[in-house]
């Protein structure tokens, strides 16, 4: 149960002092607020709490900016939520965990009109969920969070980039195109390219009660021997991370790679004027066979929140900060500092944004993207081990495909008897 604790203001004169000035404190927003940021960041997180703290210095706000990975910020938070920090960026697909433990403060009122209308219908989707009928939004959008193609203009054209085959025409085992096929992240875009995916039933504290995933279905074995194909070649890096991707690019040795937003600066600075971008390639389904056909490799549309503990102290506060780091400014400032792409509508018509290499690619990409909404928790582990069985399997020359990809999908989902008159569905 969440303690209550109330100030009160002595009226006796040896505490009258005291009492008066506890409360004036209060009354002028005397508040210390902490918010969660990656540690890329840091910087563009500081500059915000000066700004903020001086659009409003008539009020004593202290801030203190700390890191946390986002990508852990549930798990961190949900360790002793009462003491987390009041403000903490998350990618929006971690709201489920986050609202079934208490830890976000729901956005409402007209402040949740203002970030309506100030912000895309997809974004704000991506923090809204369904319950029992009613539609609660928990966070403020401010980017999007997807992945596209980088490549080098210098051998690869615009005509070339639009498929797999036509990037590994140019491609050689010393110049490679890299995708990270052991990150589930990028991998279930061959899966969700052929419509395939997955549905996840909730009760009615958002915990996960059932999973099913038909990954393994005949359509979805033809996309795995796709997969299979592409990771044995010698033309693909199939195990790249963002480090080899970066290192690839620099010293030559990747021509094209599948990544995101936050390694713009160390591809730019290598390619240099060769840096290009596009929308993900086609790939070929059924090679070969009479079914053979090019098709469209489908991101993950993510969106990045910023979120309010409910537990906050100064939890006005702590809602005034978040508003003002995701207004309409300070996504365009995001944008100039990292290359965030806004979410903020007239932000994204803005024509730094509009004229930018990368968000052009990325609102390219949005169109053939899947929100990544009410995922499976379990998703992330097989998929990973998926495709290390293939990176794996292509150094031996041998991967067990009907096999791993049965125990992969055995792994991802889920049933609970229990509780199943209990169950939502979260939309």
């Amino acid at each position: 149960m969440r303690k209550i604790k109330k100030i009160v203001c002595g009226s006796l004169s040896v505490l009258a002092g005291f009492g008066l000035i506890a409360c004036k404190k209060e009354e002028n927003g005397g508040s210390k607020i902490t918010v969660w940021v990656s540690e890329a960041d840091r910087a563009f997180a500081a500059q915000v709490a000066e700004d903020f703290k001086n659009l409003h210095s008539d009020k004593d706000y202290r801030i203190v900016i700390d890191i946390q990975g986002e990508n852990d910020m549930a798990t961190r938070v949900l360790n002793d939520v009462e003491n987390a920090a009041d403000v903490f960026s998350c990618p929006n697909d971690q709201l489920p965990k986050l609202i079934n433990g208490d830890a976000l403060t729901r956005i409402a009122g007209e402040r949740l009109e203002r970030v309506k209308e100030a912000n895309s219908d997809d974004s704000m989707d991506s923090a809204t969920v369904t319950i029992n009928g009613e539609k609660r939004v928990y966070g403020m959008p401010y980017t999007d969070n997807t992945f596209f193609l980088y490549y080098n203009k210098a051998v690869l054209t615009e005509t070339d980039v639009a498929s797999l085959d036509g990037i590994l025409s140019k491609c050689s085992k010393s110049k490679q195109f890299a995708f990270p096929m052991t990150d589930g992240w990028y991998s279930t875009a061959f899966f969700f390219g052929k419509d395939l995916g997955y549905t996840v039933t909730y009760n009615e504290n958002l915990a996960e009660t059932h999973i099913d995933c038909d990954f393994n279905n005949d359509t979805g074995v033809k996309v795995t021997q796709a997969m299979w194909n592409y990771a044995k070649d010698t033309r693909v890096k199939a195990d790249a991370n963002d480090s080899k991707i970066t290192a690839g690019f620099h010293d030559g040795s990747i021509v094209a790679a599948v990544s995101g937003i936050w390694n713009k600066t160390a591809i730019e600075s290598a390619l240099g004027e060769n840096f290009a971008a596009a929308k993900l390639p086609t790939y070929t389904f059924d090679k070969g066979l009479a079914g053979e056909e090019q098709v469209q490799l489908i991101s993950f549309a993510g969106y990045k929140l910023m979120g309010v503990n409910n537990y906050s102290k100064n939890k006005t506060a702590a809602m005034d900060f978040a508003e003002y780091y995701t207004n309409r400014e300070n996504q365009i400032k995001h944008f100039e500092a990292r290359g965030f792409v806004p979410t903020d509508v007239q932000a994204r018509a803005d024509e730094k944004v509009q004229s930018d290499i990368c968000a052009r690619a990325i609102t390219q990409q949005l169109q053939h993207s899947k929100i990544q909404k009410d995922v499976p928790s379990t998703l992330w582990v097989p998929m990973e081990g998926l495709g290390s069985a293939m990176v794996t399997g292509a150094q031996s020359g041998s991967f067990q495909l009907t096999a791993q990809l049965n125990a992969c999908v055995t792994a991802i989902e889920k049933t609970t008897a229990k509780g199943q008159n209990e169950e939502k569905e979260i939309m």
